[in-house]
């Protein structure tokens, strides 16, 4: 099952092009490091500003080079569903072990669009798709009662919960009458959300400190609680940090500190402050991660 520290995997660049020794190096490192699962070409994955050759280049080397010893959950929303068809075909092809599924970001579809968005994915391609649900991001709110319905697709597995609502698994396992995955999208809430019934995070600060973000995890699933609580305490400094400016410029300062790759990022995107780089130094500092 898709569970645990599932790492919202950067793409490196250096000098404007992908950089795939370094994006094939972090593949390993973080497989060494304890990481349950791997997103490519999520939203910290700079998926708006690939290029179409980049997006399916990074899908087939993070399966490649993970080579089935993790998970792969490629990203491969978009608000066009027939270029979310297409990726989700490439991720097939490529052997990748699920898909990552936004949508309605400036169409803004209601409810019923939403369905029909997910169900023509669903019915057009061949592999176990993840919802993801962020209205900050995309402003429309995949509604529980849509979520469920969803649910019956029978390849439709599980949610990244972005809302920010703790209450989501619970209101939504009431409703959905199989085993499904329900996953935080945000670190702050890992622990939490666990307790409402999560088994994991798609988490970007994953990114730097993936050994003691998986440790929540393994913690969480042994019932150990507050032994998760104190070490989450530790880890909140440097969740704030990779968000105090727009991501993932602090995910790739903070990676570009460990020697994985440049902090360069595509605009919209600009270089990180010096205050906030060195806020994130001393969270790292403090965590003994440099």
């Amino acid at each position: 099952m898709i569970h645990g520290s599932i790492v919202a995997l950067i793409t490196p660049f250096r000098d404007g092009q992908l950089d795939e020794t370094a994006l094939r190096h972090m593949v390993d490192w973080h497989i060494e490091q304890g990481t349950h699962g791997i997103v490519p070409v999520g939203t910290t994955g700079e998926s708006p500003t690939l290029t179409h050759d980049e997006h399916c280049r990074v899908i087939e080397a993070v399966v490649q080079q993970a080579a089935g010893r993790v998970p792969v959950i490629a990203g491969a929303g978009s608000n066009n569903p027939i270029e979310a068809v297409e990726y989700t075909k490439v991720a097939e092809r490529a052997g990748a072990d699920a898909t990552l599924h936004v949508a309605g970001y400036y169409n803004r579809p209601n409810q019923e669009g939403l369905y029909q968005h997910f169900k023509l994915v669903h019915d057009q391609t061949a592999i176990p798709i993840i919802l993801y649900n962020i209205p900050p991001r995309a402003i429309v709110d995949i509604q529980p009662a849509t979520m469920a319905r969803l649910a019956e697709l029978p390849r439709i597995i599980g949610v990244k919960d972005a809302t920010g609502d703790l209450s989501r698994p619970w209101t939504e396992r009431q409703l959905i009458k199989k085993p499904f995955i329900w996953l935080s999208g945000e670190d702050a809430t890992a622990v939490a959300y666990n307790i409402g019934g999560g088994t994991g995070c798609i988490s970007v600060t994953a990114n730097v400190a993936p050994k003691l973000v998986a440790e929540v995890q393994n913690l969480t699933a042994a019932g150990k609680w507050e032994e998760a609580r104190d070490l989450q305490d530790k880890l909140i400094p440097l969740h704030q940090a990779m968000f105090a400016e727009p991501s993932p410029a602090g995910a790739k300062y903070a990676a570009s500190l460990l020697g994985l790759c440049t902090e360069e990022c595509r605009l919209p995107v600009m270089p990180l402050s010096d205050a906030t780089k060195q806020r994130i130094r001393q969270a790292m500092e403090k965590l003994e991660l440099i």
